[in-house]
């Protein structure tokens, strides 16, 4: 068995938002949306600093789907759009979805976004390997299924500069992502509702 599954290293991340508009780019996501975002951690605004000057520090959370072993989502979904794929990922069937979004309300981490309206690109044509959603469905990132069905990695890991992500098998010992979460101070987001998130995170 495979489950596919990300680490990103936050001593790694500079705050670029490199991942966030190779992302857009890569999976066609509209003007307005953000499949992947880059937060302040432990702030609400970009780029904040934390805490009181002159003791200040500032550290960025990349957020996109967990892709959880156990994801909420899935369980609400009251057509079936949302599925586990073979792989252990998280995806979308989007000509299956009816846009109720029990999906956005379950999701402890707030890494969905749905499609209001016709959407608008600038430049003003499809991009990227996705295809267009229609309005009125629920969209989030799908790890690049379009590039990892075919053995690639995801955009948001090839264009790293601080190569603060990595991308591979959790079920494989042996792989670099199961090797840093052993070696390095890994952890899950919200461990506490049981979702197992694929993602890990190392400080």
């Amino acid at each position: 068995m495979t489950k596919l599954g990300m680490t990103i290293d936050q001593s790694r991340c500079i705050g670029c938002h490199t991942c966030s508009v190779a992302c857009k780019a890569q999976n066609n996501v509209p003007m307005g949306m953000l499949w992947n975002r880059v937060l302040t951690e432990g702030e609400v605004g970009l780029d904040c600093a934390q805490g009181e000057f002159p003791n200040l520090t500032k550290n960025w959370l990349p957020m996109a789907c967990q892709h959880c072993e156990n994801p909420a989502c899935l369980k609400v979904c009251p057509v079936g759009a949302t599925y586990k794929s073979d792989d252990g990922r998280v995806l979308i069937d989007y000509d299956m979805c009816i846009g109720c979004r029990y999906c956005m309300a379950a999701c402890p981490y707030n890494v969905r976004v749905f499609n209001w309206q016709d959407p608008v690109r600038q430049p003003d044509f499809n991009y990227g390997d996705a295809t267009s959603r229609p309005i009125g469905v629920v969209e989030k990132c799908s790890m690049c299924s379009e590039r990892t069905d075919q053995g690639l990695e995801p955009m948001c890991v090839v264009v790293c500069p601080a190569k603060a992500r990595k991308f591979g098998d959790l079920d494989d010992p042996d792989s670099e992502v199961s090797n840093l979460i052993r070696e390095k101070n890994s952890y899950q987001l919200l461990p506490h509702m049981g979702t197992k998130p694929q993602v890990y995170y190392l400080k």
